[in-house]
């Protein structure tokens, strides 16, 4: 992994790995990670992407709602588009992460995945 600081807080250096896990057109919550973790909470993994996030694939965890990363939207759909990660319209016209197809759970070899979570991890 490509990191910012040779010493990282333990529980930043886990979210970054779990990020950097996540294939290309697909997504993690950030309270999806946490929970793949078994630590810490939507908060923590979100302040950890903030700080940290820069060297990882930070368009890949997202929030539940999937409204692209405020003040980044534009960087993040391109990453979006680049990778076919399924994006859907809302009523006003806005891109959205169509969450129940991009939504990632984590299980290996599973670049695919059919949107549910991996019970090892739950």
């Amino acid at each position: 992994m490509c990191r910012m600081s040779e010493e990282l807080p333990p529980y930043a250096e886990h979210v970054l790995e779990v990020a950097e896990r996540i294939p290309p057109g697909r997504v993690m919550t950030y309270g999806d990670v946490a929970e793949w973790l078994g630590e810490g909470g939507p908060r923590q993994v979100g302040r950890v992407m903030a700080l940290y996030g820069g060297a990882v694939p930070w368009w890949r965890v997202v929030r539940a709602d999937g409204v692209p990363l405020p003040g980044h939207e534009l960087r993040a759909l391109e990453h979006y588009r680049a990778e076919a990660t399924p994006l859907r319209l809302t009523a006003g016209g806005e891109p959205r992460l169509d969450m129940r197809r991009a939504r990632w759970d984590g299980a290996p070899g599973d670049p695919g995945g059919d949107g549910t979570r991996d019970e090892a991890h739950t």
